[in-house]
């Protein structure tokens, strides 16, 4: 038989490096080479980089108000690789083992919303103008495969945000709008006959807020804000009304929601130019009349039903009686923090008719409880294009509300008690649920659920247990093929400073490479993976990274250390004022108690980590030799200029003091690893995207890789064009694998020691090409 260590040479070294030594081996072995399985004993394979192309996603997901259907988006890498396709698919829940059927041809429709009677579905479409993608607008279409398709948008900025009112005769839009319509008409109008140089049109940009460009999006454009439009139906006769613009102004509008008699539009809004100057965050809650027919006032005004809140509402809900809001905010806080938990709150609403007006100061119902409310897990696997969270969900009976909750790794659905503020854990831990949809009594819900070696599928909850019965299996035709498992999960106990989180263990998952479920026959070539937030967690959803690097050969690890969510918000804070610190020392723990477990090589030891892991993995070469390679992603190597450039200009007050950096030089300095980078002796990769404005390049990778370069140790970048700081959840579907590839080529030089030129000046090996 080909025993344990030929195998692992197939993953470490490549087939074609492999077989002229097995060639030579012992000629007992060759019967086992030559005995090829049939079709139906064929062996699972080694999960790839590439498989990622083959990958599908489901998104935004919708249950039918009167049946047991749901239309959900499902998500494909384009053909020629350089992108997502997006298209609506229809699956009838009560048919076991039903298929899905495609509802529309896509590439690009998304947000795809139910009419109250179940008939039709309205969604969003994003086409193309002159060969560039186009504002995307809203479609209508009766709820049958084949149907025919009707745009009944053609808003200058498009539409998005689609909801119908509850009496079924308009749906509600968003759309950018100018501030000031009247200025921007008479500046169209006055260019539209002109020529020479009064027609030139300015390309410059003439910056005077602190928040001037976003992660994602690029250049902010403050003239044009999100505003909230009445779309109505076409009539019989095929004419159609034109849409009412409901709101307008300055301010964007944001949480629209209907009431439930369509008599009236809520909405969330943040009347402040500069929030950086607000000591707290906080909004109020505004509504607007409106009638649903075709005639329409011409002058609406938006009355405001809640004071200035002391806090900032999203998500917002409202009950089926019409009396209460519910929404997530993190509770006004004395004490500086680095992280606020999201609590679920409720808020009571009085009056009738053509009035309501709020009733009392908003409730926490969730205060001091280890969960996060609204929040989960972070994975690599979500769907990048066409997405989309189930919200705040109330019973009939206006006394309990469903939310999802992220609690000690897992991403629970849960109910809470609108009274009591009783938190009833209705799905199972140690899995991920992305988004769920549930009928008004709470008797039927649909779940999206993630699991370590799932992506994604639709489940059907079972009232009164935890009971789940899986309805899709949309990647079946390729994970069939694969061999993957489940991580290890072991609790390490920190030795420093651990009385500062009264007894907490260092949540740790271990990705073992296949096969392997227990301790190896010797220890192996070992990851640490830092994840980013900080304020953030791994947990049990899909993370295609860890098994692509478990299928090198490798043992990954990946803990949530302090600062990690999901664990209270005592175990997040910690790091107020000490990031990095405490948490190095987690990092630390958890692979000493690795290779104590006799799983990992403290010989052959690489870190890796993006974002605030990305901050992390710098810290950790800077603080220790015991790793042989790093690789650095979208990283933070000095505080102070990453406070002056990074997109989120309020956020930087989050972890030190609200001064800024010259007034603490030696606190900034104390946590910046570009202060100990004379340290350092890594070999380090830096993986950077041009477009990444959370954490420029200039604050970050670019920095160390000066100061390796002139200290002459192997350095590399790899810069991704295009690509902000989303690169690895969802950049261009050839970018993630090529940013996985780099990953590990950098790890196999310097723990595998595999050749790869690629990353020498001068050569200093071939490598072998393979016939």
């Amino acid at each position: 038989m080909i025993s344990f260590r030929h195998i692992y040479s197939f993953v470490r070294e490549g087939p074609m490096r492999v077989v002229r030594r097995l060639l030579t081996a012992s000629l007992f072995i060759l019967p086992a080479l030559l005995s090829v399985p049939t079709q139906a004993q064929a062996p699972k394979r080694l999960i790839t980089d590439k498989d990622l192309f083959d990958f599908v996603w489901i998104g935004d997901t919708q249950l039918s108000p009167k049946d047991t259907r749901v239309v959900f988006v499902q998500t494909t890498v384009s053909a020629d690789r350089s992108g997502y396709d997006t298209s609506l698919y229809l699956l009838d829940t009560a048919v076991p083992g039903a298929t899905p059927q495609k509802l529309t041809a896509g590439p690009k429709d998304s947000s795809p919303r139910w009419s109250p009677d179940g008939t039709h579905i309205a969604f969003v479409r994003s086409g193309s103008v002159d060969g560039k993608p186009g504002p995307a607008q809203l479609y209508l279409m009766a709820a049958r495969p084949g149907s025919k398709i009707l745009k009944i948008t053609d808003l200058p900025k498009g539409a998005g945000s689609p909801q119908w009112s509850p009496d079924g005769q308009a749906i509600l839009v968003t759309s950018s709008t100018p501030q000031d319509q009247a200025a921007a008409k008479a500046d169209a109008a006055k260019k539209s006959h002109l020529t020479g140089d009064d027609a030139h049109v300015s390309d410059i940009k003439i910056i005077d807020r602190a928040t001037w460009r976003s992660n994602g999006e690029g250049y902010l454009d403050p003239t044009f804000v999100s505003q909230l439009y009445l779309v109505y139906l076409p009539k019989a006769d095929g004419t159609q009304a034109p849409a009412w613009q409901l709101t307008s102004g300055r301010f964007g509008v944001q949480d629209p929601l209907w009431s439930p008699d369509s008599k009236w539009i809520f909405y969330t809004q943040s009347r402040v130019d500069e929030s950086i100057y607000e000591e707290k965050p906080h909004n109020a809650i505004y509504g607007i009349k409106v009638t649903t027919g075709t005639e329409h006032p011409k002058d609406t005004p938006v009355v405001s039903f809640s004071d200035e809140l002391k806090l900032s509402a999203r998500g917002l809900a409202i009950s089926p009686d019409g009396h209460h809001f519910a929404f997530h905010a993190s509770g006004p806080e004395p004490k500086p923090m680095t992280h606020k938990q999201d609590d679920l709150w409720v808020m009571d609403l009085k009056g009738s008719g053509d009035m309501a007006l709020i009733a009392g100061e908003p409730r926490n119902l969730t205060a001091r409880l280890s969960y996060e409310m609204g929040g989960g897990v972070g994975g690599d696997n979500t769907a990048p294009r066409g997405g989309g969270r189930g919200g705040l969900a109330w019973t009939s009976d206006s006394k309990s509300i469903l939310d999802l909750a992220g609690y000690r790794g897992s991403a629970l659905l849960v109910s809470v008690d609108t009274t009591s503020g009783k938190v009833t854990e209705l799905t199972q831990q140690k899995q991920a649920v992305l988004s769920f949809n549930a009928t008004p009594d709470a008797k039927t819900i649909i779940a999206l659920i993630s699991n370590p070696v799932l992506i994604g599928d639709l489940f059907a909850l079972h009232a009164g247990s935890k009971e789940q019965t899986q309805l899709t299996k949309v990647n079946d035709a390729l994970f069939s093929q694969l061999d993957l498992q489940m991580p290890l999960d072991i609790q390490v106990k920190p030795t420093h400073h651990a009385e500062d989180i009264k007894g907490e263990t260092i949540d740790t998952f271990i990705m073992m490479p296949p096969g392997i479920t227990g301790k190896p026959a010797k220890p192996l070539p070992t990851i640490l993976n830092i994840h980013g937030g900080p304020h953030s967690a791994y947990g049990w959803v899909f993370d295609h990274e860890m098994l692509w690097m478990a299928a090198k050969g490798y043992v990954v690890i990946y803990p949530n250390p302090r600062g990690s969510t999901t664990y209270g918000e005592n175990f997040a804070n910690i790091i107020l004022n000490n990031y990095p610190g405490d948490d190095f020392h987690d990092l630390m723990d958890t692979v000493d108690e690795t290779i104590k477990l006799g799983y990992a090589d403290p010989t052959k030891l690489g870190v890796t980590g993006g974002s605030g892991g990305g901050l992390l993995t710098d810290w950790v070469v800077t603080q220790t030799d015991r790793f042989k390679a790093a690789v650095a992603q979208r990283d933070i190597t000095d505080w102070a200029n990453w406070w002056y450039i990074a997109d989120m200009a309020g956020f930087h007050q989050s972890f030190y003091p609200t001064s800024p950096p010259w007034e603490h030089i030696e606190l900034y300095r104390a946590h910046s690893p570009i202060t100990f980078v004379g340290n350092l002796k890594t070999p380090m990769m830096f993986i950077l995207g041009d477009a990444d404005f959370r954490t420029p390049t200039g604050a970050g990778g670019e920095e160390f890789f000066r100061a390796l370069k002139y200290k002459k140790i192997p350095t590399v970048m790899v810069r991704f064009p295009r690509e902000s700081h989303e690169l690895s959840r969802s950049g261009e579907p050839w970018h993630r694998v090529e940013r996985l590839d780099n990953i590990m080529n950098w790890m196999d030089r310097f723990l595998m020691g595999t050749c790869e030129p690629q990353y020498d000046i001068t050569p200093t090996c071939k490598a072998e090409s393979v016939q």
